[in-house]
């Protein structure tokens, strides 16, 4: 009997719709298939300028509410950090949204293709949503994106941290400060 919809084939008989295999066991099924590829592992998108342009006074890890062809594109490493910026609102409604990050777009999800630049809302507590507004407003700091990747469960998260803007003078203190501490420990590592 040949196999169509519906049918099942019996394991360990003779089946003519496997042409000269003959007889199959279960080690031959298991033999026949093909083993999984193990998946590369999800990228985990830095914002190396920010680290440069501010000074990090606190982080706090979010969710981002995403569309599917966004996560694809995120997955394929097609995100841009850099522009970015984030907003906390307690007045009308508490909102933490964040601004200017470019997903690109994923080729084979053509009629549900997502805008690059869209505002994104994120998701976290609203204790400390409220309290992130109240330190941009009260002491004008900004808060912007630090890293994107994906959680152990897979979701993906958005490192943000609350920030104070760097000075010229004071990128180029960080600088020196970061060389200095640099060769420092190559010094130690080469005495040991």
């Amino acid at each position: 009997m040949r196999a169509g919809r519906g049918v099942r084939r019996i394991v360990g008989v003779r089946d003519p719709g496997y042409a000269g295999l003959g007889w199959r066991g279960n080690e031959g099924i298991a033999a026949g298939m093909a083993k999984k590829k193990d998946k590369s592992p999800a990228p985990k998108i830095v914002n190396r300028k920010a680290r440069h342009d501010y000074e990090l006074l606190e982080k706090l890890e979010v969710g981002i509410a995403l569309q599917g062809s966004e996560v694809k594109a995120i997955r394929d490493g097609r995100v841009s950090l850099g522009e970015g910026y984030v907003t906390a609102e307690s007045t009308p409604r508490l909102a933490l949204t964040v601004h200017n990050i470019d997903i690109g777009e994923y080729a084979p999800a053509a009629s549900t293709q997502h805008r690059p630049k869209r505002t994104r809302t994120l998701l976290a507590h609203k204790k400390e949503i409220e309290r992130l507004a109240t330190a941009v407003q009260a002491k004008g700091l900004t808060i912007v994106p630090l890293e994107m990747y994906f959680s152990g469960r897979g979701q993906v998260k958005l490192l943000i941290a609350l920030a104070k803007g760097r000075g010229h003078a004071d990128k180029r203190e960080a600088i020196a400060k970061r060389d200095m501490e640099r060769d420092l420990r190559r010094a130690m590592s080469k005495r040991v």
